[in-house]
């Protein structure tokens, strides 16, 4: 038996101990690491939410204490419903005699849209309306800018892409047949191009589908229609066929829904815009290339844009898409509002009516030609300048777009390497030595990569579209979804420009007629750009220093444009687009004078007093007859005497540190006092 002494046996102890020490170490650092990875994999969406929840709190305003209430005078006239327009409500329902759509039709309409989103929007409205003139059966229209793109998801593709299918089914069951798909045996027949096709030119007259689809359809039993221009039914319409009216605003404001993934974002949007309890703006720029190069706006730019538009105005004269010279008159075209208003003009028009730094903007409408750096004197001016980037995370759009697939370009990709055996062969029968090296395969050059353009130096031609172009152009349409339904629930909408590349209305028209059906009295601002441009020429070398007398001329013009501006509107838009203006059609006029507080000075103007140019609006049914917001609150004169001095000196001191511009001795402040009670009683008459 060998003898271990006592000190070499409480080595060894002391050593096992170590050991059970360091293995329950291990242990528990296995536990803690699984535990971190389990909690990491069920968290990350929370991270995710609070990721978003953080960005948001960088723009968040940073007062706290503002008045906005309605008692407040000054939030009454930049916030406040417009009164003259508060008798106005949304009325698309059919007549009583309006029949249900018969059970034996003439045929079905399959349709092709091309386009944008204003253009796909107003296509889908008029091809329901003409089934309906036909009594035909409409097929789901098939929107090509998603079966065009490669990548998107399949999931979601051309209408339900954008739309809620089932919905629009469901919400026009009363007015036309929808199907979803074609029969088998006129599917085969669309496939081999058997079926009759029309090119539908913009703004077709019923005439021109009673008398050479109708026929067509009658034979063939079905026939396709081609829309790449928007509108495909003329816009103003006989009054023996208002009814297509009021179904044309039933298909735009009630039965195209976006799908669920798209409004459930679009929510969240507005939640967090509206999450600091004050009210915002949406201002759509309008300042796209093709409107630019269309109307002749190139000298507005003075860099490679000026180029880029160019460009594109020789390429539309080249196509007959426009007639006129490729050198145009800028300024000319400026001062006779031919061209959009910078967002520097649209801030300062902003602060000069009153709105404070801190007022929250958001900039829909996609596209801003010239990049960020031409919003940054907005951002200048508004410290709450935000879209849809800043107040969405990117796994948020990502449920948008759907399970997509990754578009890897060919030429990026490793050849394949050749056969060893393969390659000594080659070179041992490739001919006399010594051999020049082979010329480098082709490759495409990588233009429009982070907002450069290099294709504008070294070619006439511009570069054919990449997939990945392509489904930025399908995704463009989700944004600008987006954009539509934030700017509709705006609690001000503001545009510097209403036309697209075509000469018709675009997306900020159909906003504003959107607002105009859903809450006519809402502010949207309907710029006279012609107006303003004036304005702006008077103070164009002291742009940030403007005088008083510049400042109530300029009070007058956007009081007017909550009114007038729709006259303008009514005039240049609706010959083009029906959505954009679609009153007194799709409107009625509630009587609420046997309602009328005795007290309340500020009841809505009876009809005689209505805007004339709205035309004849129909009385409301009487179930729709109520007091309206501005006669549930009683005012006094006092009320109306608001001190106009903050909106005057508030702009004055933007422009520089010292107190030249503030309104300081009483005499100037009871000028301004006259000044706003004068603007506040003109614009509510």
């Amino acid at each position: 038996m060998k003898w271990v002494s006592p000190k070499s046996e409480g080595k060894m102890l002391f050593k096992s101990k170590l050991k059970w020490v360091a293995l329950a170490g291990l242990v528990l650092s296995a536990l803690s690491l699984f535990t971190h990875f389990l909690l990491a994999k069920h968290t990350y969406g929370i991270i995710s939410e609070y990721h978003s929840s953080v960005t948001i709190i960088s723009w968040r305003p940073k007062f706290k204490k503002s008045d906005l209430s309605t008692n407040n005078p000054s939030n009454r006239r930049l916030w406040a419903p417009v009164r003259r327009l508060e008798s106005l409500h949304p009325h698309a329902n059919p007549s009583g005699d309006y029949a249900a759509p018969e059970m034996q039709s003439t045929g079905f309409i399959f349709v092709k849209i091309r386009g944008g989103f204003h253009e796909i929007r107003n296509a889908i409205s008029d091809v329901v309306a003409v089934s309906r003139l036909l009594n035909a059966t409409l097929v789901i229209p098939e929107i090509q800018s998603t079966t065009r793109s490669k990548g998107i998801s399949t999931q979601f593709k051309s209408f339900p892409y954008l739309y809620n299918e089932d919905q629009f089914i469901a919400a026009l069951a009363k007015d036309v047949q929808i199907v979803k798909t074609l029969p088998k045996n006129l599917k085969g027949a669309r496939r081999k191009k058997e079926i009759p096709s029309f090119k539908v030119p913009h703004g077709a007259s019923p005439y021109y589908y009673l008398h050479h689809v109708l026929p067509m359809l009658t034979k063939h039993s079905v026939v396709e229609l081609l829309v790449s221009s928007g509108g495909c039914l003329q816009s103003i319409l006989p009054p023996h066929l208002v009814e297509y009216q009021k179904l044309r605003c039933r298909v735009a404001f009630h039965a195209l829904r976006f799908r669920e993934e798209v409004q459930n974002l679009a929510i969240k949007i507005l939640n967090r815009l509206r999450a600091s309890g004050q009210p915002f703006i949406a201002y759509d720029p309008g300042m796209t290339r093709d409107a630019l190069a269309y109307y002749g706006c190139e000298e507005l730019f003075q860099d490679v844009h000026t180029e880029l538009i160019m460009h594109r105005r020789a390429w539309m004269i080249k196509r007959r898409l426009l007639k006129g010279n490729l050198s145009s008159d800028s300024a000319e075209n400026y001062r006779n509002g031919l061209c959009p208003l910078m967002p520097e003009e649209v801030g300062i028009l902003l602060r000069a009516y009153g709105y404070s730094s801190d007022t929250i903007i958001y900039i829909s409408g996609g596209e801003v030609f010239g990049g960020l750096k031409k919003l940054i004197p907005l951002h200048a001016m508004f410290e709450n300048v935000v879209d849809r980037t800043s107040l969405s995370s990117t796994m948020e759009w990502d449920k948008v777009y759907g399970r997509e697939t990754n578009l890897v370009d060919e030429y990026s990709m490793t050849p394949p390497s050749a056969n060893l055996d393969m390659r000594t062969k080659s070179w041992k029968t490739s001919g006399p030595r010594p051999r020049p090296l082979p010329p480098p395969p082709a490759r495409p050059k990588m233009y429009n990569v982070e907002g450069w353009w290099g294709w504008v130096a070294e070619s006439d031609n511009e570069p054919e579209s990449t997939i990945v172009e392509l489904r930025t152009n399908a995704h463009q349409l989700l944004w600008e979804a987006i954009d539509y339904m934030v700017s509709i629930e705006a609690d001000a909408f503001i545009t510097g420009f209403d036309r697209d590349g075509k000469g018709n209305p675009n997306l900020a028209s159909l906003v504003a007629g959107h607002r105009f059906y859903q809450s006519p009295a809402s502010r949207t601002y309907g710029l006279d750009r012609k107006e303003i441009a004036k304005l702006f020429e008077e103070i164009r070398d002291s742009l940030y220093q403007p005088n008083r007398t510049w400042i109530t001329s300029l009070h007058k013009q956007l009081r007017r444009s909550l009114t007038d501006g729709l006259l303008e509107e009514s005039k240049k838009s609706k010959p083009l687009s029906f959505l954009s203006f679609p009153v007194p059609e799709c409107s009625c006029m509630v009587d609420d004078s046997t309602k009328r507080p005795v007290n309340a000075s500020s009841s809505p103007l009876p009809h005689s007093e209505i805007p004339v140019f709205l035309g004849q609006v129909d009385q409301c049914p009487a179930w729709m007859n109520g007091p309206t917001s501005s006669q549930l609150r009683e005012e006094t004169e006092e009320d109306n005497e608001k001190d106009d001095s903050a909106s005057l000196g508030l702009f004055f001191g933007l422009s520089n540190g010292n107190q030249e511009g503030e309104i300081g001795d009483a005499s100037n402040k009871e000028e301004a006092l006259v000044e706003d009670q004068e603007e506040l009683e003109g614009g509510e008459r």
